[in-house]
């Protein structure tokens, strides 16, 4: 039997690194865009398990690793917004001319911006769960910027000694057994809070510039969907200055969306995936 991810490719960037990725096809001739996931900060393809394959039964599907994480080898040349949404342009490019439906959790959602504000024409639309936003200001306070440095030599130090996993075990009891296995290989080793800390190192300096020039999206149809519930390292201003973000990201766009995960926090894909697949299917074909 297959993965339930489906079958994997390995897809060159413009720099001649190599991106691994994993393609559901949907059905035949199903003649609807085809989507593509883009996953969180120390996250890769598999924390779109749950999604992923409901989104399948009606369109083509793929997930990949950014640099660093899952099997994609580290990039040497660091990792900034401007490269990662470089990384995602080229796996667009690889698998056709489009049209695409990017979906982006928590950091991915900058992402899947700035390369749907490049590349416009081949975009039927965004899908953001739970997104970084520039319009939350907690995020650039000095009490935010303190705290994520600090966090780094714990969870490197976690890593090492295996807390880190043990303190995901929600997460990997939740999964099916061949995604299980995946994370157990890849989501847990130092390499991945090092791909992480590289990631956060000009992250917030890029997104706070866009409180003056947002990436410009034009017509694309925005949804965003906001956990209704605190945790995860958000109390409850935390998550109100976020959906308040949320809700004024959707209404920039003239067919925005804005969807309230009434059972979730931060882990979206992971608690209420059938909501984020019914949201990737409203949008126009």
């Amino acid at each position: 039997m297959g993965h339930t991810q489906g079958a994997p490719e390995w897809v060159p960037t413009r720099d001649g690194r190599r991106l691994h990725a994993m393609v559901l096809p949907g059905p035949s001739g199903a003649g609807t865009p085809t989507v593509v996931f883009e996953a969180g900060a120390a996250a890769a393809r598999w924390s779109w398990a749950a999604v992923q394959p409901e989104v399948a039964r009606a369109a083509r599907a793929i997930v990949y690793d950014r640099s660093g994480l899952g099997l994609s080898a580290p990039d040497p040349k660091g990792r900034t917004l401007q490269r990662m949404a470089d990384d995602l342009n080229d796996l667009l490019g690889h698998f056709g001319s489009g049209p695409f439906v990017l979906v982006g959790h928590s950091l991915g959602g900058p992402v899947v911006r700035l390369a749907a504000a490049r590349e416009p024409e081949r975009i039927a639309g965004l899908v953001l769960a739970d997104p970084v936003d520039e319009a939350a200001e907690v995020l650039f306070g000095r009490r935010f910027r303190t705290f994520e440095k600090l966090s780094f030599p714990v969870l490197a130090g976690f890593a090492r000694t295996g807390l880190l996993k043990r303190s995901f075990r929600w997460l990997l009891d939740a999964t099916p057994p061949d995604f299980r296995q995946d994370m157990e290989r890849e989501a847990f080793h130092p390499g991945v809070i090092r791909t992480q800390r590289e990631q956060a190192r000009t992250f917030l300096d890029e997104v706070a510039a866009w409180r003056e020039h947002p990436p410009e999206l034009g017509s694309i149809p925005v949804t965003v969907i906001s956990g209704a519930l605190t945790g995860s390292g958000m109390n409850a201003e935390v998550r109100a200055q976020a959906n308040a973000a949320h809700e004024h990201r959707a209404a920039q766009s003239p067919r925005g969306r804005h969807v309230i995960a009434a059972r979730s926090g931060h882990y979206v894909p992971v608690t209420e995936p059938e909501l984020i697949a019914a949201e990737i299917a409203r949008l126009p074909g």
